[in-house]
């Protein structure tokens, strides 16, 4: 077709050389369009030859064709009967517990029978004795499941257990033969920028593919306490939930679960639950039908720049503010306390993979098989530490890794510290509901406008260091605080909360270092 196009031009010489130009122009876009391949480098210009040079790169929009007939016999389809369900419990149609902006993108169908609902998502054949993959809060409730294959088959299911924490459930099918199956791939490869593929089951329209790329990793969309999700803006609609994410080598590197959306269909946010995540919970699903998740003892709190600079940490080379967790508190009898960590400690790495913020200490940790060693990187008094941590499991020893949140401000814009303290009276233990073993000075007013204020220090607080340095009574804390002040930089407190305990850095005016008083004598 393009030889008889440009026979055609060049046997219509008595056209003007302006007008042969321009149909061999034509020529060259007709065939260019007729064989289906897109250019990615300009045409000549007409100055030039007008002839593309073969040297010249030419590249294609990825093509999924060969990836989809690969992976599409294994994506199923997933229909829970939940009797009697309170539809309003995920905003009638799906969304998550609080409605917008973060719906879960499945389908509650109603059944006028017996008050009963069908909930709708998507899943994928994990192997070829029929494991199948999904998210919790498509089955959650369920009766009755059932998996529609790809070839339209259905097949009754049991839900061999779920984990609300990370929204994954794992079902079992008894089918006649071996199924297709794909494989989990490693979500850690990941980048921002590279295509993925979603497969699943939107609107009840089965087998549906959609295209696009990873946004970002990481995403902590404040759904559970590990929340890590991979974004991506793959069009994911109400029936997607469960459904696989794909790389370009057929992988599953993701499971869709939720999308940021006020209407409820995609605007290109999608979150996906890593495939790292997916294989840790699924194999413990497979093994004992519940999940034990790894336990190191502390609560651990972010890195204001405040902070930062109370405790002498530099900012990174390229500029960037100090990272890490620090720790607010260590458990009695708990694995952090057995390798030595303590309160003041920030945590950097942990199994060489580093830790910037509480969260992603946390996730890490739950990551890790009880039983299991660990090394822990961290700086103490900013001098580089590690320790080795024998991790053990979340129920057996103390309650799940936390974070606590930032309680401090800005609070260089302060004009003082401005707090009034007292000491911890046998009275004031018990008002405060503390246990014997607690000590420290009770902050008994907070001046209005002062940095104290800003800092987020309350009346009632209790102040149990200055820095490194214990405090048990009004006199040394004032002493202590004093003598930060005269060194110029932000004082650190370590502080008693409603029972929990957290860090409070204050950068107040050295001018302004005798606001800071006693309610009466040392006791």
């Amino acid at each position: 077709m393009f030889r008889d196009a440009m026979s055609d031009v060049l046997r219509s010489n008595t056209l003007s050389p302006r007008r042969r130009h321009s149909r061999m122009l034509a020529a060259l876009v007709a065939s260019t369009v007729m064989g289906g391949c897109l250019l990615s480098a300009p045409l000549a210009r007409a100055e030039d030859s007008g002839v593309i040079h073969p040297d010249t790169q030419i590249q294609q929009l990825p093509n999924f064709v060969n990836l989809v007939k690969q992976v599409k016999p294994a994506v199923v389809s997933i229909t829970a009967r939940i009797k009697d369900a309170d539809t309003g419990e995920d905003g009638g149609q799906g969304g998550m517990p609080g409605g917008f902006p973060f719906p879960f993108p499945f389908q509650m169908m109603p059944q006028q029978a017996h008050h009963t609902v069908e909930a709708r998502g998507s899943g994928f054949v994990i192997s070829p004795d029929g494991y199948v993959v999904t998210n919790n809060h498509v089955v959650k409730g369920a009766t009755k499941v059932t998996v529609t294959l790809d070839d339209g088959t259905a097949l009754p299911a049991k839900i061999v257990g779920r984990d609300s924490k990370t929204d994954i459930a794992l079902l079992k099918v008894s089918p006649s033969g071996k199924l297709r199956f794909i494989e989990l791939g490693d979500s850690d490869k990941v980048e921002p920028g590279e295509w993925v593929v979603a497969v699943g089951n939107p609107y009840g329209l089965g087998g549906t593919v959609t295209a696009g790329i990873v946004s970002a990793r990481g995403r902590d969309i404040g759904d559970g306490p590990y929340d890590s999700f991979i974004q991506v803006d793959a069009p994911i609609n109400r029936g997607n939930s469960g459904g696989p994410l794909f790389t370009q080598d057929g992988k599953v590197v993701g499971v869709n679960t939720a999308i940021l959306s006020p209407s409820g269909g995609s605007i290109g946010i999608g979150f996906a639950i890593p495939s790292d995540t997916v294989k840790n919970i699924v194999d413990q699903l497979e093994k004992t039908g519940h999940v034990t998740r790894g336990y190191l003892g502390v609560t651990a709190q972010a890195i204001t720049p405040s902070m930062a600079s109370a405790l002498g940490m530099k900012p990174s080379p390229s500029g960037a503010p100090a990272t890490g967790a620090l720790v607010a508190s260590v458990s009695s009898g708990s694995p952090a306390e057995k390798a030595g960590l303590k309160a003041g400690d920030v945590v950097t790495a942990l199994n060489g993979q580093a830790i910037d913020t509480p969260h992603t200490l946390a996730v890490k940790v739950a990551g890790i098989v009880p039983g299991t060693k660990a090394t822990i990187a961290y700086l103490r008094n900013n001098k580089p530490q590690t320790a080795s941590v024998l991790i053990s499991s979340l129920g057996k020893g103390g309650t799940a890794d936390g974070t606590v949140g930032d309680t401090s401000h800005d609070a260089d814009k302060g004009p003082k510290l401005g707090v009034t303290l007292a000491p911890l009276t046998p009275d004031l233990r018990q008002q405060l509901g503390l246990e014997e073993n607690v000590r420290g000075v009770v902050v008994s007013d907070v001046q209005a406008g002062s940095a104290a204020e800003q800092a987020g220090i309350h009346a009632g607080d209790v102040i149990q260091s200055v820095g490194e340095v214990p405090v048990e009574n009004p006199r040394a804390t004032v002493s202590a605080i004093r003598q930060a002040l005269q060194a110029n930089h932000s004082v650190l407190l370590r502080v008693v909360r409603n029972g929990q305990s957290v860090f409070v850095a204050v950068s107040p005016n050295s001018d302004d270092s005798d606001t800071t008083s006693t309610d009466e004598d040392d006791q």
